[in-house]
């Protein structure tokens, strides 16, 4: 049973938010609470599984007792806000601060799908774990990353890195943004994210280091040192036009309730540049990304897993290696050496099994 606080100073929000749990056998809402001076009364007094918080109250900004919180006695938050709608930089400065999600208040449109969205990010949450985020440096301080090493030439030169990502995975991203080598090839990211944060969420990857970052608009060629992320409803597939790798965007229906989604992503590129690609599945709940990953694999690309100790949630990273796509898990502060080693051939492919 995962245990649940609800932080809101709206009274009709907080009775919303308790109805739309009340119909999950695995959710039990313990309590709700108008403010954060209330809300760490209760932390400390019933210790709840997850917390959902909204960020515009009185006194105590949501934000900041978010900061606080994570300091000093951390558990999983969902942030539930109207300021999430309009302010995606707030959104992600709670992703950041350490929220596992972050989800907009429904408008009345929106409120009959809302509690299936509220249960699954409680759910997400309560199998969430509170990680310090990375502090071991990969470079020495003050060098910017990629100017230690130099690529070597491949027999099949990696043409396209991949990653995919869902909850806990925003600040995998940012981390791996931050480490992975200036020589790296064109980056192609999908962040299980809003439509409304991928934009704001690619500008912040953008300031991190000396990869360049967009959100992609369709039609991009795929090149080295830069990275663009899925748009938030879209999904993005690579595709070739003669010797130029092209990202494109389309329309369909969602695969594993996500669009974008990261199995498309793979398929595309295990079936357009086979053996000239880096797959990566970091945290996130469910299961997208596995079987493209293994398309991958069975191609001949390298695939990576996110391990479960550096994993915000082990449901995607798990359900890779499962399957084949992966023959482990890769601790998150180890992968920009290990894709460093593959881009100067000191690294083999390991085949899949075939039994």
């Amino acid at each position: 049973m995962i245990r649940t606080l609800i932080v809101d100073d709206s009274r009709s929000a907080r009775m919303f938010f308790s109805r739309a749990l009340s119909d999950c056998s695995d959710v039990e809402v313990i309590g709700t609470a108008p403010d954060a001076t209330v809300a760490e009364r209760m932390v400390a007094a019933q210790r709840p599984d997850v917390m959902t918080l909204d960020l515009e109250m009185p006194g105590l900004d949501g934000l900041t007792f978010l900061e606080q919180l994570m300091a000093s006695d951390p558990l999983p938050v969902v942030v539930v806000s109207s300021l999430t709608r309009s302010g995606s930089d707030i959104a992600l400065r709670a992703l950041e601060l350490g929220a596992v999600e972050v989800l907009c208040k429904p408008s009345a449109s929106q409120a009959q799908s809302f509690p299936a969205l509220l249960a699954a990010a409680v759910r997400a949450a309560g199998h969430a774990r509170i990680l310090a985020k990375p502090t071991i440096p990969l470079f020495p301080p003050g060098t910017p990353p990629g100017r230690m090493m130099t690529p070597l030439p491949l027999a099949e030169p990696v043409r396209v890195v991949a990653i995919g990502a869902s909850t806990g995975g925003t600040e995998a991203i940012r981390f791996l943004i931050g480490q992975l080598p200036r020589f790296c090839p064109g980056i192609v990211i999908v962040q299980h994210l809003p439509p409304i944060y991928t934009a704001s969420f690619a500008k912040r990857l953008d300031t991190i280091g000396p990869i360049r970052v967009r959100e992609a608009q369709g039609g991009e060629e795929i090149l080295p040192g830069q990275a663009l992320v899925a748009p938030g409803g879209k999904h993005v597939i690579a595709t070739q036009d003669g010797p130029r790798l092209i990202l494109g965007i389309h329309n369909g229906p969602p695969e594993h309730f996500q669009r974008p989604s990261i199995d498309i992503l793979f398929r595309s590129i295990a079936r357009c540049c086979p053996r000239q690609a880096i797959g990566m599945v970091l945290s996130g709940m469910g299961s997208d990304g596995a079987a493209g990953l293994l398309e991958m694999r069975q191609s001949g690309s390298y695939t990576i897993a996110q391990d479960e100790a550096t994993s915000v949630v082990f449901g995607m990273p798990r359900a890779a290696i499962a399957c084949g796509a992966a023959e482990r898990g890769t601790g998150l502060e180890r992968i920009p050496t290990t894709v460093t080693a593959i881009l100067q051939g000191r690294v083999s492919r390991v085949e899949p099994s075939s039994t």
